[in-house]
């Protein structure tokens, strides 16, 4: 795995038109250099245990999915990848994401997801502003809304979700982290709400996940000012759950994250979704309801095969074999 993220930097320097295709980095023309460039990094990446999403998956895509193996399989990797835009959120990246977000949903075998960018210094620069000078303005609405429905899709996950910020998140950047269950930020990260400087507002759920986070006082306080904060001073808000500092590879966060989803690989995982899902419908409603949606989800728990199989591991003295039934 280290060696696939020491890569990141390199595949997106040497941007050349290749597919990467079970394993094989192919070129139809390029110069040596960068065939034997592409190809090295290839081979360390995929002995590593990666494969991408599909054949299909091409080093140009606006979205890079990535399904990890071996010891860390069940961690599914999404990569934002708009070099020359910052990774601003354009119409082909919102259709991009919510097909995987939506693949994502349906796929029992995925434990946890992590969004990180495969663009060194920038997580995601918000809208796609270019893109939307051009739209009418009959367009505009319709493209926030289906903004916000995959933001709201991408927050709904059954699995954990951590967002790896190795670079600048700003509006609809941090809104896209904020609907991610935990977030991982490098020290040196830039991040903040900022539509404000833009005379509108966050409409893609920043103004409702930022208040739930940080609290309505300081979320008002960021919101108002469009205020940009560090990892380190996002840390200290309880903004992001984890601050690193950078690396020379420029991908400490998504090592973190990393790190933590191989935390979560050994847990039941029916168990991870019915948590997720009691404590986030639970933190929406009052205290007596709140505890008669744990008792509910509790009671998902108790038929599974999982629970039975960590009550002999125990007996057994050796970890348990969790298979998600």
């Amino acid at each position: 795995m280290a060696a696939l993220v020491r890569c990141r930097v390199l595949f997106q320097t040497v941007r050349c038109p290749a597919s990467i295709i079970s394993g094989v980095c192919r070129s139809d023309s390029v110069s040596q250099t960068c065939l034997t460039e592409r190809a090295r990094c290839a081979r360390h990446a995929f002995s590593g245990g990666v494969r991408p999403h599909s054949s299909g998956a091409q080093a140009g895509d606006d979205l890079i999915v990535r399904h990890l193996d071996g010891e860390d399989s069940g961690i599914v990797v999404l990569g934002i990848n708009r070099p020359e835009s910052k990774n601003a959120i354009s119409k082909n990246l919102v259709m991009m994401m919510s097909e995987a977000v939506e693949s994502l949903k349906k796929n029992n075998k995925v434990r946890t997801v992590i969004l990180c960018s495969m663009v060194p210094g920038i997580f995601c620069a918000g809208a796609d502003l270019k893109e939307r000078a051009k739209m009418q303005q009959s367009e505009v609405g319709p493209f926030v809304t289906k903004a916000r429905t995959l933001i709201t899709e991408l927050g709904t996950l059954p699995m954990p979700t951590i967002a790896a910020l190795d670079g600048a998140a700003l509006g609809g950047g941090l809104e896209m982290a904020l609907a991610c269950d935990i977030r991982v930020a490098a020290t040196s990260a830039k991040m903040g709400l900022v539509e404000t400087k833009l005379a509108i507002i966050p409409g893609a759920g920043g103004t409702q996940r930022l208040s739930r986070t940080v609290g309505v006082s300081v979320a008002k306080e960021l919101i108002f000012a469009a205020r940009v904060l560090s990892g380190e001073e996002a840390k200290g808000i309880g903004l992001v759950n984890h601050a690193v500092e950078q690396n020379p590879s420029g991908d400490a966060a998504y090592l973190r994250a990393l790190d933590l989803a191989r935390e979560f690989i050994p847990q039941g995982p029916i168990a991870i979704r019915m948590a997720k899902l009691a404590i986030d419908q639970g933190i929406e409603v009052d205290l007596k309801t709140g505890l008669a949606i744990e008792e509910a989800c509790y009671s998902q728990v108790i038929p599974t095969k999982d629970r039975l199989e960590g009550l002999l591991a125990f007996r057994e003295k050796r970890p348990p074999r969790f298979k998600g039934e």
